[in-house]
């Protein structure tokens, strides 16, 4: 694997007030830095799904050759997708770290998607009461999103991402060769929160989409724009206890459809619509510019994401969001826009507004009442 020639990295910093500084290392090759990481640990243990077997081996590999004769190396996998933000999933995480004697000096390694990465980094969280976590995404949205920032979580009945700790990462290895053989669907999917980047920090990045709606052209640099935004905002707000709060731009309806879908839904495919909904009630209640609101349907249509969603679902995405963590005690609360890259935050929308919001999203009508 790192026989290859490493081209140039970059190197962006997370700052994180309160916390240790950490590098996002974005390029070819980025993964074979890891062994370096990795040194003078005593063990190491690389969280991947199934999907991802081969790759787990080869990085073992490379562990054992690199970060020295020391380091016992083990692997553990885990279901793929969703599935795998689960408590049981978590605890046999926890088990398998205890079988091999893990103590605060070893490392876990998230390879894989966000769900893997949030996985993992939950798992480092809670082990000890934290241990060092690096996070090697291999997928557009782990790269742009989930691994970057410290988030960590898993779903449970109630919601998604209801149950999580903050844990910063050692660092995040986005090697872009392993989006060479991701699939177009998630890639697609993953521009959804480069979409969202864009429309709340960084226009170039909207321009770059509408010139090639695939993002292929210029991917390294839309992942790169992307994961620069984010560190910016997390660095100043690494809690979310206030601007942080702007990188949700249309998550509170797509966390409300994942879970009304039973986690069936994409997540990028989720905020897409998320997007759409956001942007209306933006227009509706924060004097967003028609033109913008319009700019979210045509660009995301264009990269193949959907814009719509069921008309009779109102009354159950309604009972999700209300248990959503952005809500504020009975309060729902959600991201808006100004204008292009003006994003705040905005609570309790009156019951008729949100309904007025959705009826830009609602295939075949929206019912208020499910019938």
């Amino acid at each position: 694997m790192c026989a290859m020639k490493v081209s140039d990295m970059v190197r962006i910093q997370v700052t994180p007030s309160g916390d240790r500084a950490y590098d996002v290392v974005l390029g070819e090759g980025a993964l074979c830095e890891l062994p370096a990481l990795a040194a003078g640990r005593t063990r190491v243990m690389v969280i991947h799904p199934r999907a991802l077997r081969a790759t787990a081996a080869a990085v073992i590999a490379e562990l054992r050759a690199g970060a020295g004769a020391g380091v016992e190396t083990h692997a553990f996998e885990v279901p793929d997708g969703e599935e795998a933000k689960q408590l049981r999933v978590a605890g046999a995480c926890w088990d398998a770290l205890g079988r091999v004697g893990f103590t605060r000096d070893d490392l876990v390694v998230g390879l894989g998607g966000g769900t893997t990465t949030d996985l993992a980094g939950f798992a480092a969280a809670g082990w000890l009461r934290g241990v060092d976590v690096i996070q090697v995404p291999t997928t557009v949205l782990g790269m742009v999103d989930a691994a970057v920032g410290g988030k960590t979580g898993i779903d449970i009945e109630a919601g998604k991402n209801l149950v999580g700790a903050f844990h910063q990462p050692l660092a995040v290895l986005c090697d872009l060769s392993t989006l060479a053989s991701l699939p177009a669907v998630e890639v697609r999917a993953g521009l959804a929160e480069v979409v969202k980047a864009g429309f709340i920090a960084d226009p170039r990045i909207l321009e770059l989409l509408e010139a090639d709606p695939t993002g292929s052209a210029r991917l390294p640099e839309l992942v790169e724009r992307s994961i620069r935004v984010k560190a910016a905002v997390v660095s100043g707000d690494p809690r979310e206890a206030g601007r942080r709060e702007i990188l949700n731009y249309g998550h509170t309806l797509a966390h409300a459809i994942e879970k009304v879908e039973n986690f069936s839904w994409r997540h990028g495919a989720a905020v897409s619509v998320g997007m759409v909904f956001a942007a209306e009630l933006s227009r509706l209640v924060a004097g967003l510019d028609r033109a913008t609101a319009d700019r979210h349907r045509e660009l995301l249509r264009a990269i193949g994401l959907p814009v719509e969603y069921r008309g009779d679902r109102w009354p159950a995405l309604l009972d999700a969001m209300r248990v959503d963590k952005k809500t504020r005690g009975r309060r729902l609360r959600f991201v808006v826009l100004e204008a292009l890259g003006r994003p705040r935050g905005f609570d309790d929308p009156e019951p008729g507004l949100l309904l007025a919001a959705y009826g830009s999203v609602a295939a075949g009508g929206v019912s208020a009442t499910g019938s």
